[in-house]
């Protein structure tokens, strides 16, 4: 598919792509965001993307704020939570903090306990209720870690450094329709990268591109780590 202007801001991304960039399976994202059937019986999605309208009975897109939530809510479940618990984290939260997507707004740093703490009390799971009742432990070893990386523009995710702002790359919505890019060229990572390769050096793709030789091995590095790690 090819994106057109009003993606600017938004992002776009396969669940493959998203994949990659947060270490989800892609079919767990297919079964998140679009719902699934066991044994005759249906799970519901977790959340509507804002990008349904693009989906059809083949393809399913994800927007910049889908990553961010999705990531946050793999640590729920990675914490303990069901995925149906943290759908229903999803929907109390949107009430709470007056957004679609709760796990991808600043507040929920502050009432993330009180929405969990909310759903689990609803659903009688004490061992749970007992461990998410320390704040601490939420914060430290959920929502902290899933929210690494992120910067925010209001109370919105807005941007995402993967590696941390130090070393130069983002996903930024805003630009080249939120794929990773060197920050300081603003060209993907993997154009460079490739370029690096088809090259034979990185030295020859900067020259290329005419940008800085740490911009092509920082994206060479970016891109080798998604590899590994895909």
């Amino acid at each position: 598919m090819k994106p057109d202007l009003s993606l600017v801001g938004v992002g776009l991304y396969t669940p493959a792509e998203a994949a990659v960039l947060t270490r989800v399976p892609s079919q767990k994202i297919r079964r998140w965001l679009r719902g699934h059937t066991i044994a005759d019986k249906e799970y519901p999605a977790l959340w509507a993307s804002n990008l349904t309208e693009l989906a059809d009975m083949e393809a399913l897109y994800l927007s910049f704020l889908d990553l961010v939530q999705l990531r946050v809510a793999d640590a729920f479940i990675r914490a303990g939570l069901s995925a149906q618990k943290v759908r229903r984290a999803i929907e109390y939260g949107a009430k709470i903090v007056s957004s679609d997507y709760p796990f991808a707004n600043a507040k929920f740093r502050t009432d993330g306990k009180t929405v969990i703490l909310h759903v689990l009390d609803e659903q009688g799971d004490e061992k749970l209720i007992d461990l998410f009742r320390h704040g601490q432990y939420l914060m430290q070893k959920v929502i902290e870690p899933s929210l690494k990386g992120l910067e925010f523009e209001g109370e919105i995710a807005a941007r995402w450094w993967p590696l941390g702002q130090a070393r130069g790359i983002v996903i930024d919505p805003n630009r080249q329709f939120g794929q990773p890019i060197d920050a300081a060229t603003g060209v993907p990572t993997s154009v460079l990268a490739n370029a690096a390769e088809v090259e034979g050096s990185a030295a020859r793709a900067a020259k290329l591109f005419l940008v800085p030789l740490s911009s092509v091995s920082r994206s060479v590095a970016f891109e080798q780590q998604l590899a590994a790690a895909a």
